[in-house]
């Protein structure tokens, strides 16, 4: 496990694009897997700067994002969607064909899930996984639990998670309670994997995540047995 630091959010947009583009310039038909959040906003908008000045291209990336509420159509505004097109999807040189998100607006759940994983299984997996750190360690919705979901599942957000992403809804009751997300096995059979984590409330759940037991109480302690993980975070922490 690779740790970089940032000064601060901005460098850490930067840096994470520039690792980004790093990625495609080697293999342009990269396959990414992309998180959502406010963390990779800032990678969002300098991958878009990069892509319209010349510098890198992704009209032959496939992406697959990792997760999507239940119960909200693609454009809905508090979607994962929607959040996408308004932050990445229509700003770069991205084919809609190659853009992969789970819809939870379905009525058969398990099926859209098998379909998912279909998705993933054609393309031969994820090369690089961006991922963000939620505050109780969950990576895509893969919630603390007793067992770790190895594929695509609907999952039921703890309070927790329903109290972080309060601040996107008119009230706790709009939160959706489930979501669909893609699988800790699909995240961790990624060739690569760049964790983002900003901001002193992550602090105790990095710590956990690096130098914590391996636990599914802590989803994103799981990360301490990938091959090839890089860390990029503005919270300065002390390795055991």
């Amino acid at each position: 496990m690779e740790i970089i630091y940032a000064q601060d959010n901005l460098s850490l947009g930067q840096m994470a694009a520039r690792w980004v583009a790093r990625e495609i310039l080697v293999c342009p038909h990269l396959v990414l897997g992309l998180p959502t959040g406010s963390t990779p906003i800032g990678m969002y908008h300098y991958l878009t700067r990069l892509a319209q000045e010349g510098i890198i291209s992704f009209s032959q990336v496939r992406t697959f994002n990792l997760d999507e509420y239940v119960g909200l159509a693609a454009d809905h505004p508090q979607s994962y969607a929607f959040f996408m097109r308004e932050h990445f999807w229509s700003k770069v040189d991205l084919p809609n064909g190659n853009v992969n998100i789970p819809r939870g607006d379905v009525s058969n759940l398990a099926e859209e899930c098998r379909r998912y994983d279909d998705a993933l299984q054609r393309v031969g997996g994820i090369d690089v996984q961006i991922l963000g750190l939620g505050p109780n360690g969950h990576i895509g919705f893969n919630e603390p639990s007793h067992n770790m979901e190895i594929h695509t599942h609907v999952v039921d957000l703890t309070a927790a998670t329903i109290q972080a992403n309060r601040r996107f809804f008119p009230d706790s009751e709009a939160v959706p309670r489930q979501a669909v997300t893609m699988g800790v096995g699909s995240i961790m059979q990624a060739q690569k994997i760049l964790l983002l984590v900003s901001g002193e409330s992550k602090r105790d759940i990095l710590t956990k995540t690096i130098n914590g037991p391996v636990s599914t109480e802590v989803p994103s302690s799981i990360l301490q047995l990938h091959a090839d993980i890089t860390v990029l975070t503005d919270i300065k922490l002390n390795r055991r």
